[in-house]
């Protein structure tokens, strides 16, 4: 079974995710890895600082036993 799986894997290569270029807020694609990564810093700090809710959820404290 061992050579099975070594022979597939020598046979198909490498295989890699097929990379997905990082866009800005308006869609267009980015080329320079300095912009992907100013990006990526805006689309975490967005993601990171929201607001708290308007509403909470009212969830109750469990019994502890």
């Amino acid at each position: 079974m061992k050579q099975l799986y070594y022979t597939t894997k020598k046979l198909a290569g490498k295989y890699s995710k097929p990379e997905r270029p990082v866009k800005d807020k308006e869609g267009r694609p980015i080329t320079e890895i300095q912009e992907q990564r100013n990006r990526w810093v805006e689309f975490s700090e967005e993601l990171l600082n929201r607001p708290a809710p308007m509403n909470p959820p009212d969830i109750e404290a469990a019994e502890i036993i």
